[in-house]
């Protein structure tokens, strides 16, 4: 999608702090991060939310979990936890339409959420 921010991150074409790039995800640093460890994983390929994924997407989204438990660790975060969201469409609180991922860590999490 042409007009997608993240689209244009994964080309290249907007800069960014990334901390991991395959065929399939990329991961950046949040500009405006939540957490002291709040990195963005977005699937390659354009997908808008949840609600578009199919059964071929399966291995691409098991791919993004396994990404974000390896960034964990690298982040220094996995051994106290983390939080991991996917906020789909609107009410969902979903502001750019491609699915992404944040990772959250570095200090405790506050409840409730939503």
């Amino acid at each position: 999608m042409s007009d997608c921010i993240f689209c244009k991150i994964i080309k290249g074409d907007i800069p960014s702090t990334n901390v991991f790039r395959d065929k399939q995800v990329t991961a950046f640093r949040d500009i405006s991060p939540s957490a002291p460890t709040h990195i963005l994983l977005v699937p390659n390929r354009h997908i808008d939310s949840i609600n578009m994924l199919t059964g071929e997407d399966e291995q691409l989204m098991g791919h993004l979990f396994t990404v974000a438990s390896q960034l964990a660790m690298q982040e220094n975060v996995a051994e106290n936890g983390y939080r991991l969201i996917v906020n789909t469409g609107s009410h969902g609180g979903q502001t750019v339409p491609h699915i992404h991922l944040h990772l959250l860590g570095g200090a405790p999490m506050k409840h409730p959420m939503g």
